[in-house]
């Protein structure tokens, strides 16, 4: 179940949020924070990304009135998170590398053949325990044990794409990265996922 805020609903949160409304401020840190802090995460560990996470919501306090509307308020505040890391790490003389030219990990590897196409593919389970299989606390157990068990730039790319349902062109922005270097994260990242649930059908094992 989507549980973001609506359009007409976002724009009474801006409106209250420019009033210097408590409340709705209160609201949009609980609401917002989460992706917010995904996004912090591709360029910092967890306690940097949690600082800047919390200084960019005392910018948001001032920028809000500059706010326009012209992206969605979750894409605007991802892109302040962006901002501020990426000039943190130029401050500090670091820089994010991903090499999207590396080979899948050995245990992928030898699912695919030499044109990428699968040679052993996903057995999953479908039949009338698959709800409450994927219901399992066991399961999403496992699913937070590997999905914290990602790379930073598969992770970033995974939630800001699937579970805050941000459009693959916000997503390249806010991670700086082009379209076809954002599906090779997404590519691994799922395929990871995908074979994690694969086994846990097949064996009740993480």
């Amino acid at each position: 179940m989507d549980t973001s805020v609506q359009p007409d609903t976002e724009s009474s949160l801006i409106e209250d949020l420019k009033k210097g409304n408590a409340t709705a401020y209160k609201h949009a840190v609980r609401e917002y924070s989460p992706g917010m802090l995904a996004v912090a995460r591709f360029y910092q560990d967890q306690s940097g990304a949690e600082e800047i996470v919390q200084d960019c919501w005392v910018t948001v306090i001032g920028a809000i009135h500059k706010f326009e509307g012209r992206s969605g308020l979750k894409t605007w505040l991802h892109r302040i998170v962006a901002n501020r890391c990426k000039n943190k790490l130029r401050a500090t003389n670091r820089e994010v590398s991903t090499d999207f030219s590396e080979t899948l990990d050995p245990e992928l590897a030898s699912r695919f053949k030499s044109n990428g196409r699968w040679s052993l593919p996903p057995k999953l389970i479908f039949h009338e325990s698959a709800d409450t299989l994927m219901e399992n606390e066991a399961l999403s157990d496992c699913l937070d044990k590997h999905l914290s068990t990602l790379p930073e730039t598969q992770r970033s790319a995974l939630m800001l794409y699937e579970a805050h349902q941000h459009k693959s062109e916000d997503v390249c922005n806010i991670l700086d990265v082009s379209a076809s270097n954002l599906r090779v994260l997404l590519h691994r990242a799922r395929q990871k996922i995908f074979l994690m649930v694969e086994t846990f059908q097949e064996t009740g094992e993480c």
